[in-house]
């Protein structure tokens, strides 16, 4: 070992931040990756039963959509306080709390006596959840060895895809069987579980020195911001991406278990099994940008999300395979570098900026679901298409307006 790699081995065991070959790293993102399950799983826990609560509940599509709409909107309202929270009390304190407050609402789900008692517990929830998506990324930069922090969030995100792909599959196949109350009860404890390993093996803050976030400098780092026009356009692609995967995955079950189709719950949920392709994408999108740039990876993106579209206008099953399998590559593109972006091209105050970025993102998630969902109930697949058309070919002209490097912007001290 050389004297420069022992001072650097030294160095790190003196700050605390962990690397891969300590067994904190391994522990934190077994952790996290069960907190970015659970977190998925009871986002999304009714987008693949929509029909059935429509119909279970006597309720119109649009109603039964507001189960998703009202939990993303709550994840976008709680977002910044959340995070903001995390500065003062500590990252650990506050995505426990929110893990375990979400999974506890998840296990009552199935006791709502009517659509609007449902709504109103999948919005406290999305209030609870709120606490886990910027207070895990500052954790994981707070926490981790700079070299590492790409990869560990990568397995965090890993987790977001494998547990909104679970919601999905695991609530058609099993209200296909005993209906949707059992099959938000089954999702509901099985995140309770992954809480709980969340809580065991999550390592502590270390004795890195918390930062105290008043008031007056939230107001101020917020400010700062939204006054950055990168950023706002890495917000505005954000949303668009989001509004077009929103809008297709939330349709889906609609359109599949309807004439020609007349899918079964299960086999629906079958459908969602395409969400894998935003795990295998994720990891490898950092890799394509930093070789073609920011602007072509997301000129990439929305292309392939356009053209995915496109494809899944035809009457078949294999066609529409297909195409959501391009959107969902589209998506995770588009999605990865706009918020990779986002923190990076601050220098100061990076959390933040990444909860009005996830803020925006939930927003448009909760707009898309509800809009795409009357618009396919009023205009068919070919409204929804058009939409998500629309959609891209604005993310299209922001993206080409973005610099060719997108690079650290130093803001004033707001300590």
């Amino acid at each position: 070992m050389t004297n420069d790699t022992a001072t650097a081995s030294s160095n790190r065991r003196s700050t605390g931040l962990l690397v891969p070959s300590d067994p904190r790293y391994r522990r934190a993102m077994v952790a996290l990756f069960s907190a970015g399950v659970s977190v998925f799983l009871l986002l999304y826990v009714t987008q693949g039963l929509l029909p059935q609560l429509a119909s279970g509940l006597h309720v119109t599509p649009v109603i039964a959509s507001l189960t998703i709409s009202a939990t993303t909107a709550g994840v976008a309202i709680g977002l910044i306080p959340m995070s903001s929270l995390s500065e003062i009390v500590g990252r650990v304190p506050v995505m426990t709390a929110s893990i375990f407050t979400a999974a506890a609402i998840g296990v009552l789900l199935p006791l709502s006596p009517n659509a609007w008692w449902l709504i109103s517990l999948r919005a406290v929830q999305g209030l609870a959840l709120a606490g886990l998506p910027a207070t895990a990324m500052a954790y994981l930069a707070d926490r981790v060895d700079p070299r590492y922090t790409t990869a560990a969030i990568g397995i965090y995100l890993s987790g977001n895809s494998i547990g909104g792909l679970g919601s999905r599959f695991l609530a058609g196949v099993v209200s296909e069987y005993a209906g949707w109350r059992i099959a938000l009860g089954v999702l509901g404890f099985t995140s309770m579980a992954c809480a709980v390993v969340f809580r065991l093996l999550i390592p502590g803050e270390g004795a890195r020195p918390e930062q105290r976030l008043t008031p007056r400098a939230l107001v101020r780092t917020l400010g700062l911001h939204l006054r950055n026009p990168l950023l706002l356009r890495l917000y505005l692609l954000g949303a668009l991406f989001m509004v077009v995967f929103g809008a297709v995955y939330t349709v889906l079950g609609f359109r599949l278990e309807a004439d020609p189709f007349g899918l079964t719950e299960g086999a629906v949920g079958a459908f969602f099994l395409i969400y894998l392709v935003g795990t295998v994408i994720s990891p490898r999108v950092g890799r394509v940008a930093g070789k073609i740039g920011v602007n072509r990876t997301l000129l990439a993106g929305a292309a392939l999300a356009a053209v995915g579209t496109v494809v899944t206008r035809a009457d078949s099953l294999i066609s529409i395979a297909i195409g959501l399998s391009i959107v969902t590559a589209g998506f995770f593109t588009g999605h990865v570098v706009a918020s990779a972006s986002a923190s990076s091209s601050v220098s100061t105050a990076r959390a933040q900026a990444s909860a009005l970025y996830l803020t925006v993102y939930y927003v448009a998630n909760s707009v898309g679901a509800t809009v795409a969902t009357a618009t396919f109930h009023s205009h068919g697949w070919n409204g929804v298409t058009v939409l998500c058309l629309c959609c891209m070919a604005l993310a299209a002209i922001v993206a080409l307006t973005l610099p060719r490097k997108v690079r650290p912007t130093e803001n004033e001290d707001l300590s």
